[in-house]
C-alpha cells in the first residue's frame, strides 16, 4: 500500500542486520514483543487503570496491564508498579511532580559525568522546574565520590537524591545513597533505564530495597519495547498513579503495555539471566581488548554493559570517530567524558555498549575482532579505503550472526 514506508523499513532491517551496533541504549526485541506491539491492542483507548477505566470494552486490555504490573513487581520485588509511562523522561518527571514542588532542590549526577538530561540538566525542563545541584566523579579515578555526594547533600539539603546514569560504567552502590539521603531527610529515586536488564539477570544490585522510587525504560538491556515503568513503595502508589494519569498522560498505549508484559516474562527465564551475564562478559572483554591496543578507558574498566573511550591523546574527536566507524559498519555514539574540553556536539569520547552484539550470540572471542576493526579504522581515520574494507569484512561477519533466529526463537 505504501512502497515508500515499506522501503524505509526494509532499509532499516538491512542496516541492523549488516552492521555491528554498539549503541548502549539499543537492543533487538523478540518476535513475541514485536507481535504484541503490532497487535489489535493498538486500537484500544483505555484512560484510567484496570477496573477503573473511562471507556467501555477494556476487559481484555485490563488483563494485559494487570499482567504487566504483576510481572514487573515479581521481577524486581517491588511493592507497586505503574507500567503506563511512555518514556523514561516521563517516568522521571512523574516522580518529581508527584513528590516535589517547583523550585525544590534535587541532587543528581552531572550530565557531563555520566548522568541524564532528565535528572535536572539545565538543557532539560527538569532543570528549569527544579533547583538542581549535581555531584560528579573523581578527577583521578572517574568513579563516583560518595563522600563528595555526602558533603553536597549536607550543604544543599535536597528534597530528593536522583541516582542513575546513562554513561557510567561501574556498579552503583544504592545502599550508600540511601544512607546519605537518610542523613539529610531526602527521598531517593533510582533511574535504572540502562541497567534494568542487568538487575533482572542478577548481575547488578537491585535498588528497590533502598529506593523510594525506581524508574526504568523497558528497552535497552531489558530487551523490551520502547516505553517505561515506575516502581515505588506502596505508600506512594496513589500519588504516582494519579500523576501519570490524569496528571501527565491520557490514554496509555495498550499494545506497548502488552509488549512490556512479554518482556517481563522473558526476563524471568534462565536464558535471559545467562544473556545478562554474557553482556557483562562481552563488555569486559571488549574493554580489555581496547586497552591492550593502547586506548584510555574512562574509570579504567567496566562492571556493566558499557564503557567510554577517551580519545583525547589520539587527537580524534568523538564525532569524527563515530562517523568514521559508522561508515565502516560499526555503529556507536560520540559521548562526552568527565571534564571534557570539547562541546557535547563534538566530544572527546565514544560510548561502546554490548547489548545488541550479545543478543546476536557473540561472545568474548568476537569482541576481540570488533576491537581490531575499531582500532584499524581509528588508526586510519582519514582513509576511506580502510573504511570500505572494514565495512565489507563486518558485513560478512554479521551474516554469521543473523538477527532472525533470535527474533523467531526467543519468543
Amino acid at each position: 500500500m505504501d512502497p515508500n514506508v515499506a522501503q524505509i523499513i526494509s532499509d532499516e532491517e538491512r542496516r541492523e542486520a549488516e552492521k555491528i551496533i554498539l549503541i548502549a541504549s539499543e537492543n533487538y526485541v523478540s518476535q513475541a514483543v514485536i507481535d504484541a506491539q503490532s497487535s489489535v491492542l493498538a486500537n484500544k483507548y483505555a484512560e484510567g487503570y484496570p477496573s477503573r477505566r473511562f471507556y467501555e470494552g477494556c476487559e481484555y486490555v485490563d488483563e494485559a496491564e494487570s499482567l504487566a504490573v504483576k510481572r514487573s513487581k515479581e521481577l524486581f520485588q517491588a511493592e507497586h508498579s505503574n507500567v503506563q509511562p511512555l518514556s523514561g523522561t516521563i517516568a522521571n518527571l512523574t516522580v518529581y511532580l508527584a513528590m516535589l514542588k517547583p523550585g525544590d532542590t534535587i541532587l543528581s549526577m552531572d550530565l557531563s559525568h555520566g548522568g541524564h538530561l532528565s535528572h535536572g540538566s539545565p538543557a532539560s525542563f527538569t532543570g528549569k522546574i527544579f533547583n538542581a545541584y549535581h555531584y560528579g566523579v573523581s578527577r583521578e579515578t572517574h568513579l563516583i565520590d560518595y563522600e563528595e555526594v555526602r558533603t553536597m547533600a549536607r550543604k544543599v539539603r535536597p528534597k530528593m537524591i536522583v541516582v542513575g546514569a546513562s554513561s557510567y560504567s561501574r556498579t552503583i552502590d544504592f545502599e550508600r545513597f540511601r544512607e546519605i539521603a537518610d542523613e539529610v531527610g531526602a527521598l531517593v529515586m533510582c533511574d535504572i533505564a540502562h541497567i534494568a536488564g542487568l538487575v533482572a539477570a542478577g548481575v547488578h544490585p537491585n535498588p528497590v530495597p533502598f529506593a523510594d522510587f525506581v524508574t526504568s525504560t523497558t528497552h535497552k538491556t531489558l530487551r523490551g519495547p520502547r516505553g517505561a515503568f515506575i516502581m515505588c513503595k506502596r505508600e506512594y502508589a496513589s500519588r504516582i498513579d494519579s500523576t501519570v494519569f490524569p496528571g501527565l498522560q491520557g490514554g496509555p498505549f495498550m499494545n506497548i503495555i502488552a509488549a512490556k508484559a512479554v518482556c517481563f516474562k522473558e526476563a524471568k527465564t534462565e536464558q535471559f539471566r545467562e544473556y545478562g551475564k554474557q553482556i557483562v562478559k562481552n563488555s569486559k572483554a571488549l574493554c580489555e581488548a581496547m586497552k591492550e591496543r593502547g586506548y584510555k578507558i574512562v574509570t579504567g574498566s567496566t562492571d556493566n554493559h558499557l564503557f567510554l573511550v577517551d580519545l583525547t591523546d589520539r587527537g580524534i574527536t568523538g564525532r569524527d570517530a563515530a562517523r568514521a566507524l559508522d561508515q565502516a559498519g560499526i555503529t556507536l555514539n560520540k559521548n562526552v567524558i568527565p571534564f571534557d574540553t570539547q562541546s557535547p556536539y563534538i566530544t572527546s569520547g565514544i560510548r561502546i555498549g554490548t547489548p545488541i552484539v550479545t543478543t546476536r550470540g557473540m561472545r568474548e572471542r568476537e569482541m576481540e575482532r570488533i576491537a581490531e576493526w575499531i582500532d584499524r579504522v581509528l588508526l586510519n581515520i582519514d582513509d576511506l579505503l580502510v573504511r570500505r574494507q572494514v565495512a565489507a569484512e563486518v558485513k560478512e561477519f554479521c551474516a554469521e550472526y543473523p538477527i532472525r533466529p533470535f527474533v523467531k526463537d526467543e519468543g
